[in-house]
């Protein structure tokens, strides 16, 4: 096989352009490609003026090797598959794995161990994607809140309601093989090569449900709204756990627990600092949500040929001469700002996209980075602490019903309250209030905040355009805690696993993917 890079295609150009570039790069006719695919695909937008796609593809021919040496280019390389191979298996233990959690870390952990022969079962506190979105779109148009189905907790996780997003900061060589097992149950296949990879909240949604079902054929055993409650262990060891379902109390036997349980599930994590679970604090950040106009977003960042590319996006950071940083996370192209609170009297925002992200507007999470010297106490959930007295701060400041405090930036920067929108609406239901963020805040992440928006106009021009919105607040960037665990992927309590990003290991719905998939190894090779 042969990989070449850097192949520039207009944006009106096609697959059999690209075969013809390739072909003619190598010195060979058409025909002469028996394979060939798209590996790669990015937009050049540098010179906005002629903006262009650069691919990377690999071909296959008769002759890869001579070819490659009679190019002797440096974009023109010999590439070898290397397919995953799943470890052998070693566990020998008759007593099934548990993996508690169906986000996508406990989805892939369940769906690796199964293939691997090895059957789990799967807890998730949280009810069936058809139900919690059922729940969760009556959550948005009534205000009335399940605090067991919601934006956070049920199949698929937190990253069920949100862009889909693929893109990760890691370069673990297991990415490739979730991306295929995404494609595989459903997802498009574009995103096994685009630069920017997303599925959208309405693929995800059966690309979830494809892979429970898929756990089931294998002979998992999947109990929804059955949550993870108490830990039994015997000279440091695991031994079984006990669960709390509609049905009645749950007791198992268990030697493997995977524990994936999102970055939302506190009363697991206090569950969990009680049992004597070595855990730490962690950093994250918090701040607000940012929406503007797709089409000037777009345009700030094509130039004239916006409007014939997919939505653009951005990503921002800047670190103040406060010692603060502030950044863009999570950014929803043609989306909308979304409730996820997952308890009473708690508000908190997140963002989310369909596939097609038509939306009039795009909104981002803008954040400030804080870290244990924020945080009120110095054991382990003294962050959950913090983020609570945020998000109660908030929700008294939308009016106590779950509508978000919102103002424009403009108002922001000048320090007052607003009374209503501009020419940009927000998106945010059941709805917002108009008033200061002040109360809802912090001093310093406001402060960080104001500083930011300036700077970051200048790298996308009407960032911190008057009509923007900010909604507040966003708390859940990451877990506030780390859950311990060593190079067997163990807790201090043997047998437990902790996984995923509510474990503190993962940022996203790949990385967490990713680290589902080593954690599988670990369980299956451990004796």
């Amino acid at each position: 096989m042969i990989r070449i890079q850097n192949l520039s295609l207009p944006l009106d150009g096609d697959v059999r352009q690209l075969k013809k570039k390739a072909a003619r790069l190598l010195g060979v006719r058409l025909e002469a490609l028996e394979h060939f695919s798209i590996a790669r695909q990015s937009i050049d937008a540098r010179n906005r003026h002629d903006v262009r796609y650069v691919c990377t593809v690999h071909v296959g021919t008769a002759e890869d090797e001579a070819l490659v040496r009679r190019a002797h280019q440096p974009n023109i390389t010999l590439y070898a598959p290397k397919p995953y191979v799943f470890p052998q298996v070693r566990r020998s233990s008759p007593i099934r794995p548990v993996v508690v959690g169906m986000g996508p870390a406990g989805l892939f952990a369940a769906l690796y161990l199964a293939r691997a022969g090895l059957p789990c079962v799967v807890l998730e506190r949280g009810r069936d994607v058809d139900a919690r979105t059922a729940d969760v779109e009556r959550f948005w148009s009534t205000g009335a809140l399940d605090p067991s189905s919601n934006v956070q907790f049920g199949e698929g996780g937190a990253g069920t309601f949100s862009d889909g997003k693929l893109t990760t900061g890691t370069h673990d060589p297991r990415i490739s093989t979730a991306l295929e097992t995404l494609v595989e149950f459903g997802a498009p296949e574009d995103v096994a090569w685009s630069h920017k990879p997303h599925i959208g909240t309405d693929l995800l949604r059966r690309v979830v449900k494809n892979i429970r079902l898929e756990l089931i054929r294998l002979g998992c055993e999947v109990r929804f709204e059955t949550q993870l409650t108490g830990l039994i262990a015997d000279h440091g060891r695991l031994t079984g756990l006990t669960a709390v379902s509609a049905d009645a109390p749950l007791a198992l036997s268990c030697d493997a627990l995977v524990l994936a349980p999102g970055h939302s599930a506190r009363d697991t994590f206090a569950m969990l600092m009680e049992a004597g679970v070595p855990m730490e604090q962690k950093q994250f950040a918090i701040g607000v949500r940012i929406e503007h106009s797709q089409a000037a977003v777009s345009a700030a960042q094509f130039g004239p040929a916006w409007q014939r590319l997919p939505p653009a996006d951005y990503k921002l950071s800047c670190h103040l001469p406060s010692g603060r940083s502030a950044f863009t996370f999570c950014v929803c192209p043609g989306g909308q700002v979304v409730a996820a609170a997952s308890a009473p009297g708690q508000l908190v925002t997140n963002g989310m996209s369909l596939r097609a992200r038509d939306g009039a507007n795009i909104n981002g999470g803008f954040l400030v980075g804080v870290g244990p010297g924020d945080f009120p106490g110095d054991d382990p959930l003294a962050g959950v602490r913090f983020q609570e007295e945020w998000e109660h701060a908030a929700w008294e400041l939308g009016g106590r019903d779950f509508r978000a405090p919102a103002q424009t930036v403009g108002d922001f920067l000048a320090g007052r309250p607003s009374q209503a929108s501009g020419s940009i609406r927000p998106t945010y239901l059941p709805g917002v209030t108009w008033t200061d963020l002040e109360a809802c805040l912090p001093g310093y992440v406001m402060d960080t905040l104001r500083d930011a928006l300036p700077l970051f106009d200048r790298k996308v021009r009407g960032f911190a355009a008057p009509d923007a919105v900010l909604t507040g607040v966003e708390t859940r960037s990451s877990s506030p805690v780390r859950i311990l665990r060593d190079d067997t992927f163990q807790s201090a309590l043997r047998g437990l696993y902790p996984c995923g990003e509510g474990a503190g290991y993962a940022g996203g719905i790949m990385s967490a993917s990713v680290d589902g998939i080593k954690v599988a190894e670990a369980v299956a090779s451990a004796l």
